[in-house]
């Protein structure tokens, strides 16, 4: 056997041998991290949802290669008392799959949320609560469907488009779906798994990541391929929806709260917080001293409180 010939076989079974152990991880990791909740079909997406409680409905949307889970540091229990809460995996993300990949974009995210909202028949509009960039497609459905929600409640959200790609997420900028499909199951994981760490400091700073953030946290989702690809595709298609969608905030006469950490190292507080507060009168803008970027998990009280005054706001408007 010639050495061009042996190379191009030990090649081949070193990418098998990297697919075959990107299936099996990602079997384990959903075997770990089961389902918790329902499923809803909607616009031809099988959304997975969670809930609890009673009262006016407050529906949360995580943030880019994130799910639900993130959202289990807050004291959902007590929030429960008073409000329904619905936690919703966006397709691709956690166990809702994405059967559509044109539908990444945040406009058409913006539109299968509404859909969702209104598949949901609930007695009156809900608060929608967007993190990072479940924030811009919050804004979205704000105004692509402004009556069917009550009010926004923003955590650390992307509001304007930057030119540049933050480090930590420049893995993900694969522009090419089917470059993007190899890489998720070849390379991404063995990546992922080298740089789990480092992703996570950046991601969290200048806050340090719980210990419990894979299993609580639901951070071992993200290591799945689907989960990757997903992710990578979002990324990707903000550049096509997000310029035209900033600028048209002064449509919104919605309540909408904002809270930020003034150390954020994924998205200026600045730029995306001040500056959507700039444009709506009716904002309001809390900024919390030394916090990163991932303040569901590491400010649950103080994310609690922005969630009830947010909801008293939209609620007693009704």
């Amino acid at each position: 056997m010639s050495f061009p010939v042996f190379l191009l076989c030990w090649l081949l079974f070193l990418a098998a041998a990297l697919v075959l152990f990107a299936v099996f991880l990602g079997r384990r990791v959903e075997s770990t991290l089961r389902p918790q909740g329902q499923w809803l079909e909607v616009g031809g997406e099988r959304i997975h949802y969670r809930e609890l409680g009673a009262g006016p409905a407050i529906v949360l949307l995580h943030g880019l290669g994130g799910n639900m889970r993130n959202f289990d540091y807050l004291p959902l229990r007590e929030l429960a008392r008073e409000h329904r809460l619905i936690l919703v995996d966006r397709p691709g993300s956690g166990h809702s799959p994405r059967r559509d990949d044109t539908r990444a974009g945040i406009d058409a995210q913006a539109r299968l949320v509404a859909g969702f909202i209104r598949a949901l028949g609930l007695p009156q509009p809900p608060l929608l609560v967007g993190h990072s960039l479940g924030g811009a497609i919050a804004l979205g459905v704000a105004l692509h469907d402004p009556q069917g929600i009550a009010g926004l409640a923003l955590l650390a959200p992307l509001t304007q488009l930057v030119p540049a790609t933050p480090d930590a997420l420049k893995g993900l900028a694969i522009r090419r779906p089917w470059l993007r499909r190899l890489f998720a199951y070849t390379l991404a994981l063995p990546a992922a798994i080298a740089g789990s760490r480092k992703v996570l400091a950046f991601v969290f700073a200048p806050e340090p990541p719980p210990r419990d953030f894979a299993l609580r946290g639901g951070g071992l989702l993200g290591l799945r391929p689907r989960a990757f690809y997903a992710a990578s595709s979002d990324l990707c298609a903000v550049e096509h929806d997000l310029p035209a969608q900033q600028q048209r905030y002064a449509e919104l006469r919605l309540p909408v709260h904002i809270l930020y950490g003034d150390g954020d190292l994924m998205l200026d507080w600045q730029l995306h917080g001040q500056g959507l507060a700039d444009k709506l009168p009716q904002a309001r803008l809390v900024v919390l001293p030394g916090v990163g970027h991932m303040v569901p998990v590491t400010q649950p009280a103080q994310t609690a409180q922005l969630l009830r005054d947010a909801a008293a706001a939209a609620f007693g408007r009704q």
